[in-house]
């Protein structure tokens, strides 16, 4: 190794720069290309590798009967919850006012 060499660092020209990120952004998009293919175009094939008893094989489009949003069943249970307390409070009041 020459001691010219050791301590010193060239810098890249325009050209070179350009070359180096030309072929880095192929590599890129090669990338994000294989991946794109790897990725499962269903809830189904995503499922594919594991358990098939889980939660999402619900949630398909595959199943027959009544499909329901999640957000629907969480407002619709809440609301269910206020009701049950408000008919409770309701009720204290109405049993303090016929004594």
């Amino acid at each position: 190794m020459s001691e010219k060499n050791a301590g010193t660092h060239t810098p890249l020209t325009k050209a070179q720069l350009a070359a180096l990120a030309s072929r880095n952004s192929n590599v890129m998009r090669r990338k994000a290309a294989v991946q794109a293919a790897n990725k499962p175009h269903s809830t189904r094939a995503a499922g594919a590798g594991g358990s098939s008893s889980t939660m999402l094989r619900l949630y398909t489009d595959d199943n027959k009967g009544l499909t329901v949003d999640p957000f629907i069943v969480l407002v619709l249970s809440v609301a269910f919850v206020l009701s049950v307390v408000l008919l409770h409070i309701f009720g204290k009041v109405a049993r303090y006012f016929t004594k």
